[in-house]
């Protein structure tokens, strides 16, 4: 009987795992098969250099969409996961035990705020603050890093913390053994040890970022035009798809699948890119 229900357990395990790498499939292919064909309709090199999107005139360039795309998330990312790093050390080893139950609540309900609140935020009071202070229309590609920033903190924050905690006390015990104080045994022991699992934090909250679309619609200004500057309202990749599905028709619906195309590539790179820089690390 025991035999019997450890093979059935396994079976449904691995069930469950085929289905997932199934479900991702069935998504490239759809995604791919749309996508693709668009592409070569248009021209890869029109449609990846070219700097006009205007669907009524059948032209589909998407250069913009993709500087705009990568700068938003490197800059995002580059300032979320500092923050987000520094945090996670702090709540690990330097935050009182009273101040922590806030901070972690605090950081929790983050990660649980819906897009559209963030956006909304972004809408009535980090655009107007740009404005004022700052000048241009509000909404620009400031306004998308900022947002972006703040969304990714509560995935990067709670990963590294966990990964930091996952490293045996032995490590920073024996750091302080051997004459290191507090901080040294932390930044110099402990975190590295923990770089794996950190990197895993990145890669997840560099995916937030390059995926988000409803909270930078409300920010981004949706300008199709490359961006001049910080202050210049933009439109992502995520953005061009979201904001025009709901009613493109032929060529330009496909196009649209074809930005998913790019889109998805984008996020493998970096993800890839990530690993391959754990791993050496490693």
């Amino acid at each position: 009987m025991g035999k019997k229900f450890e093979f059935l357990a396994k079976s449904l395990f691995f069930a469950c795992a085929l289905t997932s790498v199934f479900s991702l499939f069935l998504i490239i292919l759809y995604i791919f098969s749309n996508g693709v064909p668009a592409i070569f309709k248009i021209g890869v090199f029109k449609f990846l250099f070219g700097t006009v999107w205007e669907p009524d005139i059948m032209e589909f360039g998407i250069l913009p969409f993709i500087v705009t795309t990568i700068i938003s998330t490197i800059v995002a990312f580059f300032i979320g996961s500092r923050i987000g790093k520094w945090c996670a050390i702090y709540l690990s080893f330097f935050c009182p035990r009273k101040s922590y139950k806030i901070i972690k609540t605090i950081v929790e309900l983050l990660s649980g705020v819906p897009s559209i609140i963030y956006g909304f935020f972004g809408l009535v009071i980090v655009t107007p603050f740009i404005r004022e202070n700052f000048g241009g229309p509000g909404k620009s590609l400031l306004a998308v890093i900022i947002i972006l920033s703040v969304m990714i903190l509560p995935t990067i924050i709670n990963l590294s913390e966990t990964a930091i905690k996952a490293v045996p006390k032995s490590y920073y015990e024996g750091a302080l053994a051997l004459g290191c104080n507090k901080t040294e045994a932390v930044f110099n022991v402990v975190v590295p040890a923990a770089r794996s699992g950190i990197n895993s934090a990145y890669i997840l909250g560099i995916g937030r970022a390059v995926g988000e679309t409803t909270a930078v619609i409300l920010v981004a200004g949706n300008n199709p035009n490359m961006p001049t500057s910080l202050l210049s309202p933009v439109k992502t990749l995520t953005t061009g798809i979201g904001m025009e599905m709901s009613y493109a028709a032929d060529l330009a619906r496909e196009a649209l699948f074809s930005i998913g195309v790019i889109l998805f590539i984008i996020i493998i790179f970096l993800n890839i890119s990530l690993i391959f820089i754990n791993r050496k690390e490693d």
